[in-house]
């Protein structure tokens, strides 16, 4: 386990900015106790320094997970956000989207999120731009991307795609083995 790279940080804060923005300090800098992120086996654990420090005892080899998985990185250094940083990004989100009771079951299936199935979305969210979907009872339930601005979203058709999907809370049964 070791700190990541400047370059790493870089990529990796860039993706974090898209759905909490600045909010990130908050994740770092909490009043509970200090946090950091690590990288091990290409994968990004946010953990407390305290846990981290014990940790340091055991080998590489033999640890396998140290704190929340937020993602990985690919071959060619690109972030993929995991579905195991929903509820740290949950909180800490600039922009929301709300899905209908009618849209939760597809959603949830990997599908994207059309206009019929929208209940609710943050003012002023711009094109491509990171959102966390919630149910309409506020319980999150994965993360995506937008496709239209929220003013393009009022104007379209039932069956236009209103936002993209990247994670869902699905993915724990459906892509079980790849998430350890």
């Amino acid at each position: 386990m070791r700190p990541l790279t400047e370059e790493e940080t870089k990529i990796f804060f860039e993706k974090l900015a898209k759905y909490i923005g600045r909010n990130i300090v908050h994740l770092i800098d909490r009043p509970d106790e200090p946090y950091c992120f690590r990288l091990q086996r290409d994968r990004v654990f946010y953990v407390s320094e305290a846990i981290m420090k014990r940790a340091t005892s055991v080998s590489r080899d033999n640890l396998l997970t140290l704190g929340v998985c937020f993602g990985k990185f690919t071959k060619t250094l690109k972030f993929k956000l995991h579905i195991t940083a929903l509820e740290h990004l949950a909180q800490y989100a600039k922009y929301k989207v709300w899905v209908k009771p009618t849209g939760e079951m597809p959603f949830l299936y990997g599908n994207h999120i059309l206009k019929a199935h929208l209940g609710r979305i943050t003012e002023d969210t711009p094109e491509h731009q990171g959102v966390i979907i919630y149910s309409m009872g506020d319980v999150p339930l994965g993360f995506g991307v937008t496709a239209r601005s929220t003013q393009d979203c009022r104007k379209l058709d039932p069956t236009t795609i209103c936002v993209f999907h990247q994670a869902d809370v699905g993915e724990y049964l459906r892509d079980e083995e790849h998430l350890t």
